[in-house]
């Protein structure tokens, strides 16, 4: 069997620590990272907690969650080399905070080294031109919760080279997951389909057709879906469902991707769901 390469992620939030968590699960040495001390923490409380719950559920022994956790190293800052197979930016749904970080993990990483962002909906050539390697640039969009979720959307952007889709591809299957590839258009296949459906759902609580307790229900009940896309959104954030209707809208130029003004609204209050304690819910009490 092949030594696994070190991973190195980026950004210790909700998305990072679930991706940290499914590599070091599988055997990859990782390199957590984030600027902020009390977010690596959080991390590893939340990892650690997830692990437990895996024991508990007898999905994995005991031994396997010590060593996953063995083998997530939590570090403030890019060290000045990394020897890293793969890179992954986790960090906020912003271009230009994600071009940031991946000109330099570019910097920072050996030559052969591929750089993946876990973007739900920018340009992945538009990232890649913010490198010197353009090619070896890829998307991987898990899904949340990270590790439940068996789906990872693979994003090829135009440089995009066959060795590097490959070699993700094959990285995925070690992880357990399913690829799904998708080309470079905004919002790729999951957020184009998801977030108008969500959108609309808010324009209906808008416009007074039903309060969000009926909305989520009929989706529910009616078309089988396990969450309403109200309770989905809160789920989500509010912030990041209208990042990614402001790409779709922006990219694709059609109306039918505006975002709906109650959306905008919430936003501004700081009403982002559940990671804010209010949303189309309260949570302050749960």
């Amino acid at each position: 069997m092949k030594t696994p390469i070190q991973v190195a992620v980026v950004g210790a939030g909700t998305m990072g620590n679930g991706i940290a968590h499914v590599f070091a699960q599988h055997g990859f040495p990782v390199f957590l990272i984030d600027t902020e001390p009390a977010f690596l923490e959080r991390a590893r409380a939340t990892i650690t907690a997830n692990l437990e719950r895996q024991v508990k559920k007898g999905t994995i022994p005991q031994e396997q969650a010590q060593a996953t956790l063995a083998r997530i190293e939590l570090c403030t800052g890019l060290p000045a080399s990394l020897e890293i197979g793969l890179a992954v930016e986790a960090v906020t749904e912003e271009a230009g905070v994600k071009k940031q970080v991946l000109a330099s993990l570019d910097r920072a990483a050996p030559p052969q080294a591929i750089l993946a962002s876990n973007t739900s909906s920018i340009s992945i050539t538009e990232l890649a031109a913010s490198t010197q390697r353009p090619d070896r640039v890829i998307g991987m969009h898990f899904m949340n919760p990270v590790p439940v979720m068996k789906l990872v959307e693979i994003v090829r952007g135009l440089a995009t080279s066959e060795e590097t889709y490959r070699t993700v591809l094959e990285w995925t299957a070690t992880l357990g997951k399913t690829a799904a590839v998708s080309a470079d258009y905004p919002g790729f296949i999951s957020n184009r389909v998801l977030l108008p459906m969500i959108n609309e759902a808010i324009f209906c609580l808008m416009e007074g057709v039903a309060d969000a307790e009926a909305i989520d229900t009929v989706m529910k009940l009616g078309m089988n879906h396990p969450m309403g896309p109200l309770a989905l959104a809160d789920f989500i954030g509010l912030d990041v469902c209208l990042a990614i209707m402001e790409v779709l809208h922006r990219g694709l130029g059609d109306d039918k991707y505006r975002p709906c003004p109650l959306l905008k609204n919430m936003v501004r209050a700081g009403y982002l769901g559940k990671k804010s304690g209010r949303g189309f819910y309260s949570y302050e009490d749960r």
